[in-house]
This record gives structure tokens, C-alpha cells and sequence, in this order.
């Protein structure tokens, strides 16, 4: 009768040592086969069967082999977790230019290194992913080609910056799967590790507000990122990891016991931030991973541990008015997140012990094949339940099916909708978006074939909205429209499309996704890695969340590892060792373009910020010392000639030292380089006024009006300059 975690196929004892022998006989029942649960001491997040250079399976190394293996996955899930960790510490909502930069150029060397050690190294197999990088490659290109046209070019300068160092992280996962495929483990192991931290930090918050978290007035949970649903996704890209690493065959004790608080409290952030986007991504990654990884029953039981601790420690939280509320006294808070820290170790504590007990059942538990199917029908029929359950509510209701289908949907797109922030915004299905929705789409209907630049939407709004906030569209595909135009959309569809055929080829989508023999392990870390891929594009199509590092690096590396790995049945990997350079005449000539591209790209990059260092510096220098201001201000213009914002700080500094006629002049040049942003023309036109000059004052505040009609200066500046004209 085979085991709860019993991969199907045994594998032999001999070749290992009598001592191992000994310690796998004394694991497991007499009379069972041992596998590779048994055979060795298996790492808390990363472990993956040894492969011969066939791609064929093999048994553990006599001596040693094992330990050394896990060591090499352990080192590198801890390396890349920490790593993704130093990218949310340091570039947080991605809205500061220089940590943001410093992450780009790293992004950028990376991407470099990853190329160059494909050339010298090389591996078997075809190029997969391939088509994938060019799709990319091409959205980057069309990013950076809007410059040209953009509203607010410098903007989209900063964005085609960010999409070259996502392509970097992307292509640097694909090479890394192909040339050290094996590898995978830390990956999936990476993401539990920095999911669990992040989350885990931002619960701390609430539990040391006073030395963390001092200055939010708010309930919900901000965390690292300054932003409630990013917090809440790199939550919800966790759990498929986490149940990875607590329901995989090959993990260790550890690994199963860990994933049960983890899970915890990866439920309860998701619920504390209180967006509803990660609440949906979160159902559907973890909806998608129960429906396509054979490890469902091991699976439930971690889940249905790691929820019912989240769900305590969440309940908790809603229930104390400190901690849930907004604006409440910080003394308050202050007590109230010391008992919430007891709570937290107490319920952690408890999920641990209770994870230990889950993972010895699951190593121990005997369950027939009839028992098992019983089992696992049973998930199926109660969670195919729900949505009946659900239609029958709907039904029931006063409205009828209808009428409640009809109103939900009035609620979702109703574009006057407003939220608040608290709790119970999470029953509430009326939201903003469908506000910002609807200006991108205006927007982009008037600038249908190439839109108004990247970056551009927050800026073109203005002429369309009720305000001039500086925000984004809420959604990736409304706002590629607003920016890149039916273009955008197109070469984005494209990329979806050739991601989908080279993970689907990944994944087995022939073969029915089914694992190839041998390599039952390691599909289940590929379709783990699609489930965080797609949880974060279910947020990016309802949020603005590819815009933060932190949570975006992450899915590219599960998706670009997807992309590159290629079939599981082939055998890629085995480097060329004895390639040398010299045999090769191209490679030299290869790896000297790629790290001259790598360094044009790093001071691309750059620019931006050597402007706002620049700027900074003219601002600080503009009352004591002119001429030095002058000099920095110059230096920022040149660094990056599409922003307005030197040429506003010269004008200043013109005006103070006396030369009003050069004050203007840069005032004109910022209006003839955005003439489709308000900023510029507002400030012309504000400049003249005070100049007394009302006619041509009237002139650049109705053009600055007509991008921007809703701006209350313009219109007292607009009444003043027809009252003197």
C-alpha cells in the first residue's frame, strides 16, 4: 500500500552507505520501498533529485554527494531571496528615482553577465524562449521609441529604463534556467523566503508602530512598499511557493512545518492590507496551483493549517479598533500592537508544532489509492460548491439572479464610486478603477495607433478628469492603451502569446500536463512558478503594481525561468567545458558588444538621476551663489534634455538675479519641449502676468487650461489676465 508522499517509483537503496541504508530503514515502515524522502536529509526550502547528463534520474552519491547538492540549492534560494529582499528594502513603491536607478543598472549588469556566460559557457539544446525575448525586446523598443512623440517625454525616458531593466531580469532567468537548470529549486524557494520576510514585516509594523511605522494615519497595512496592494501581492505571490515547499515530496521536515506559519502569515497580510486585487490574484494562483499540481491532499492540510492561524491572526486585528481604524491616537496603537505582537507569537508558535505534526503524518500515513480518489473527489465537489452556492444566494436574493448580476456589474464600472479605506471595503465592489479605466481609454481613443507616450497617461488625463492627480490607470492593458496605443497593444499581445506557447511548452501542455518520467519533481516547481507568474498578472491587470520592483522582479524571474527551461524532457544544462574562446572566433567579438551595449545602457540609465542630483544642487545654490546655481542647473538640462524642470529652476534663478528677459526665454524653451504638459504653459503664462503682460498672459493660461481644465490657478490666473487685458 503505497504512502501518503510515496512518488510512485522506488528507488533503489544500493549504491548508498550502510550508515544511510540504516537511517533510511529506520524512516520508514518494514516492507515499504524507500524513495527519495528516505534517502536523504532534505534542506527547509530547496531540494531537487540529481540528474545524470542523460536528464535521466539518478540515486544520491555514495558519500557526501547529497549534502553538498542541497547545500549549493539552500545557498542559492538564500542568496536570491536576500537579494530580492535588499530590491524592496531599497526601492520600496518604486517612486524614488535613486534607489529605483541603482536597482535599473543592476538589473542591466545582470542581464550583461547572464549573456556573456552564455556565450563562454554555451549549453545543449535549442534557444527556448527566444521568440519570448524578442517580443520583449520589442515592447522595450516601442517604450523607448514613444520618447519622440510623448507628452511628457522625460517620463518616458524613466519608463523605457524600467522596461529595459525588467528585460534584463527577465532574459538573465531564462539563461540561468538553460545553463543551470537544476537550479529551479531556488527559485520557487526564493519566493517563499521574501514573501513570508516581506509580510512578516509588515505585521511587525503593527506591532512596533511606534519605532516602524509611526507616521501612517492608516488601518491598513502599508509595509515596505508605501502601498496597501503591493503589500497585499507579494503576499499572494507567496502562497503558491509556500505550498510548494510544504507539500513537495522531496522537502524536508523543516520544509513542511515552516510552510504552515508561513502561510499564515502570508493570509493574514493579504487580509489586513485590505485589497480586494490580491484577494482575487491570491484565489486564482492558489486555485490555479490545487488544480494543476498532483499534491492536493498534502496540499489541503498545509493550507487549511497555515489558514486557519492567518485567519485567527487577522480576526483579531479587525476586532481591535487600534489597529484596523484609521487616525487613532498613537498611544493606542501603540498598546494595542503589543498585545497584537503576543497574539502573533503565540498563534505563530502554535501553527509551528502543528506543522511538525502535518509533516510527520504526511511521512507516515499510509492512503490506498480508492481512499485517495475518495479524498480528492471530495475537494473538488465542495470547492465546485462554492460558486453554486453562490448563484443560489444570488438567486435567492429580492433582485433575483438578474437583477443581482446586473447591479454588480453597475457597481464595478460605476465610475463615480467611491471607497473608503477601511475594512469593510473588502465586501464593497465599487472601486475608483473604473474612473481610471475610462480616462484611459479616452485618452487613448485620441491618440489610437501610437498613444501619448510611456508614462505619458498620468499627465494627458488632466484635459479628460475632474482633477489633475498625478496617478496611473489601475490596470495594464488600459493604461498600455492610453500610452502605446493599439501598437502597444498589439506588440504586448504578441509577448503574451510567446510567453504562454514557451511555459505551455515548459509545463507539458501537450502532454496534458503531465509530468515526463523521472521528472515529476521538477514539473510541479514549473507549474508552481506559472502560479506566481500569473498571480501577478491578475493584479497588474486590476492595479498599478508592474510598476514597483519589488513585486514585479519576482514574477519575472518565475516567468523567465518558465520561458527558458523549455521542455522538461529535453537535456539542457551541460556546459561546454572545453570551449574555448579562441575556438570560437564570434564569441570574442560577442562578448565585447554585449558589455559595450551593457555600459551604454548603465549611462542611459543614469542620466536621469545625475539630473536630479544636479537640480538638487542648483536649488540649494540659487539664493547664495547664482552663478554656481546657474552652472548645476545647466548641467541638469544637459544630462537630461526632455525635462521642463531645469529650465523652470533657471528661469528662477534668472529672475532673482535681475535678468527677466533670460527668465522668460527658459520659460519658452520648457513650453516649446512639452507643449502637450499644463506645467509649462502655467508657468508661462503666471510669468507674464506678474510681467504685465495680460494679453500674452491670456494666451498660455487658455492653452495650459485646454490640457488641464481643471485646475483652480489657471482659472483665477485666466480671470485676472481677461480682467487687465
Amino acid at each position: 500500500m503505497p504512502r501518503a508522499d510515496d512518488p510512485g517509483a522506488p528507488i533503489a537503496a544500493r549504491g548508498t552507505s550502510g550508515a544511510a541504508r540504516a537511517a533510511a530503514a529506520g524512516d520508514r515502515r518494514a516492507g515499504e520501498p524507500a524513495t527519495a524522502d528516505t534517502l536523504a536529509t532534505v534542506s527547509p526550502l530547496v531540494t531537487a533529485p540529481r540528474r545524470k547528463a542523460s536528464g535521466a534520474p539518478s540515486v544520491a552519491p555514495r558519500t557526501g554527494g547529497a549534502f553538498v547538492r542541497i547545500t549549493i540549492d539552500q545557498a542559492f534560494a538564500v542568496a536570491l531571496a536576500a537579494a530580492l529582499a535588499l530590491l524592496v528594502f531599497t526601492t520600496r513603491g518604486g517612486n524614488m528615482l535613486a534607489p529605483s536607478t541603482r536597482a535599473q543598472i543592476a538589473a542591466v549588469a545582470l542581464g550583461a553577465i547572464g549573456a556573456i556566460a552564455l556565450v563562454l559557457a554555451g549549453a545543449t539544446g535549442r534557444a527556448w524562449g527566444a521568440g519570448t525575448f524578442v517580443c520583449f525586446a520589442s515592447v522595450v523598443a516601442l517604450t523607448a521609441i514613444s520618447i519622440s512623440w510623448s507628452v511628457q517625454p522625460d517620463n518616458s525616458w524613466q519608463a523605457a529604463d524600467q522596461a529595459l531593466s525588467y528585460l534584463a531580469v527577465f532574459a538573465a532567468a531564462g539563461v540561468l534556467a538553460r545553463i543551470a537548470p537544476d537550479r529551479w529549486p531556488g527559485v520557487a524557494g526564493a519566493v517563499a523566503i521574501v514573501s513570508a520576510a516581506i509580510a512578516g514585516y509588515a505585521l511587525l509594523e503593527k506591532v512596533l508602530i511606534a519605532s516602524l511605522d509611526a507616521g501612517d494615519p492608516y488601518g491598513r497595512l502599508l509595509g515596505l512598499f508605501g502601498y496597501w496592494n503591493a503589500t497585499g501581492l507579494i503576499a499572494a505571490l507567496g502562497l503558491p511557493a509556500c505550498l510548494w515547499a510544504g507539500a513537495r515530496r522531496e522537502g524536508g521536515r523543516a520544509s513542511h512545518a515552516l510552510a504552515v506559519p508561513a502561510i499564515g502569515v502570508l493570509v493574514a497580510v493579504i487580509v489586513l492590507s485590505y485589497s480586494r486585487g490580491s484577494v482575487a490574484a491570491a484565489a486564482i494562483g492558489v486555485g490555479l496551483w490545487f488544480a494543476l499540481v498532483p499534491l492536493r491532499l498534502r496540499a489541503a492540510l498545509v493550507l487549511a493549517l497555515g489558514c486557519a492561524g492567518g485567519g485567527a491572526i487577522a480576526l483579531w486585528a479587525l476586532h481591535t479598533h487600534p489597529l484596523s481604524a484609521d487616525y487613532e491616537p498613537m498611544a493606542a496603537k501603540i498598546t494595542a500592537g503589543h498585545h497584537f505582537g503576543i497574539v502573533l507569537l503565540v498563534v505563530l508558535a502554535i501553527q509551528t508544532i502543528a506543522g511538525f505534526a502535518a509533516a510527520v503524518a504526511m511521512r507516515r500515513a499510509q492512503i490506498g489509492e480508492r481512499l485517495r480518489r475518495r479524498i480528492g473527489t471530495t475537494l473538488i465537489v465542495l470547492v465546485a460548491l462554492v460558486p453554486v452556492a453562490g448563484i443560489g444566494a444570488l438567486a435567492s436574493s429580492s433582485r433575483g439572479l438578474p437583477g443581482e448580476v446586473s447591479h454588480i456589474w453597475q457597481t464595478v464600472t460605476d465610475p463615480n464610486a467611491v471607497v473608503n479605506n477601511s475594512a469593510g471595503r473588502l465586501e464593497n465592489l465599487g472601486s475608483t478603477r473604473a474612473r481610471y479605466w475610462s480616462e484611459a481609454i479616452t485618452v487613448g481613443e485620441h491618440a489610437l495607433l501610437k498613444g501619448v507616450g510611456a508614462g505619458g497617461f498620468r499627465t494627458a488625463r488632466a484635459r479628460y478628469a475632474n482633477d489633475s492627480l498625478p496617478v496611473d490607470a489601475h490596470g495594464y492593458l488600459p493604461e498600455t492603451f492610453a500610452d502605446l496605443g493599439l501598437i502597444g497593444i498589439a506588440l504586448n499581445l504578441a509577448l503574451l502569446a510567446a510567453w504562454c506557447i514557451a511555459a505551455g511548452r515548459t509545463v507539458g501542455v501537450r502532454n496534458r500536463l503531465r509530468a515526463p518520467a523521472g521528472r515529476e519533481a521538477e514539473h510541479a516547481g514549473m507549474l508552481t512558478l506559472l502560479a506566481v507568474a500569473i498571480t501577478f498578472g491578475v493584479s497588474s491587470a486590476v492595479d498599478w503594481t508592474w510598476l514597483v520592483p519589488g513585486t514585479a522582479v519576482p514574477a519575472l524571474i518565475c516567468a523567465g525561468w518558465l520561458a527558458g527551461r523549455g521542455p522538461l524532457t529535453q537535456t539542457i544544462g551541460r556546459l561546454q567545458r572545453r570551449r574555448r574562446l579562441s575556438a570560437s572566433p564570434g564569441a570574442g567579438f560577442a562578448v565585447t558588444a554585449v558589455a559595450a551595449l551593457a555600459l551604454l545602457a548603465a549611462w542611459v540609465v543614469w542620466q536621469p538621476l545625475r539630473s536630479q542630483d544636479a537640480l538638487a544642487a542648483a536649488e540649494v545654490q540659487s539664493a547664495s551663489s547664482p552663478a554656481t546655481a546657474i552652472a548645476d542647473a545647466r548641467a541638469a538640462q544637459a544630462d537630461d534634455p526632455l525635462s521642463y524642470e531645469p529650465l523652470l529652476i533657471l528661469s528662477a534663478i534668472f529672475r532673482s538675479a535681475g535678468d527677466p528677459d533670460a527668465a522668460r526665454r527658459q520659460l519658452a524653451r520648457a513650453v516649446a519641449l512639452q507643449p502637450g504638459n499644463y506645467v509649462p504653459w502655467f508657468a508661462l503664462g503666471e510669468y507674464d502676468l506678474q510681467a504685465r503682460r495680460p494679453r500674452s498672459a491670456l494666451n498660455e493660461i487658455e492653452h495650459g487650461l485646454a490640457l488641464d481644465p481643471s485646475s483652480s490657478e489657471g482659472q483665477s490666473d485666466l480671470a485676472q489676465a481677461r480682467a487687465e487685458s
